[in-house]
């Protein structure tokens, strides 16, 4: 039996981050956890692109033409969609939830959603750096362990 596993060391791999700029008060907290994430686990700052795009809509657009590019290990996107009066929520969470799966599905490159999606400002904030932890840290982490993982299996 064969069994693989990754490690998370981020030394040596280049990282592609997509931001959304909508809600910046809490995105730009997960920038700062992925970041930080990256760097303590080894990443060079040179090794890490950070792309801005105006809202989660568009973080499929970014990470699909990045995932192309062939250039990146592992690619994080940041976004915040919080619950307002209208059906829009519904809308944009589900479309970015299922761009993302649908580029990942594709295999060129692992992808991670550090994507916050909430019924309040309230319950966002907590996964943003509080109570909660940040959930750009955690989608960093991920990205580590599953560049190496894309590594070992190739």
């Amino acid at each position: 039996m064969k069994v693989f596993e990754g490690n998370l060391s981020a030394e040596g791999k280049i990282f592609g981050i997509v931001v959304s700029r909508f809600n910046e008060f809490l995105t730009r907290n997960l920038l700062q956890g992925a970041i930080d994430c990256l760097t303590r686990h080894g990443a060079s700052d040179k090794d890490i692109d950070v792309v801005w795009v105006p809202g989660a809509f568009e973080i499929g657009f970014a990470a699909r033409k990045m995932a192309a590019s062939g250039r990146y290990n592992a690619l994080i996107c940041l976004g915040v969609v919080i619950r307002g009066a209208t059906m829009h929520f519904e809308y944009v969470a589900g479309q970015v939830t299922r761009t993302l799966g649908q580029i990942n599905s594709e295999g060129i490159v692992p992808i991670t959603s550090g994507i916050i999606i909430a019924d309040s400002i309230e319950q966002a904030t907590e996964r943003a750096g509080t109570k909660m932890g940040n959930k750009g840290w955690s989608a960093a982490l991920s990205a580590i362990e599953m560049a190496d993982v894309n590594e070992k299996l190739k």
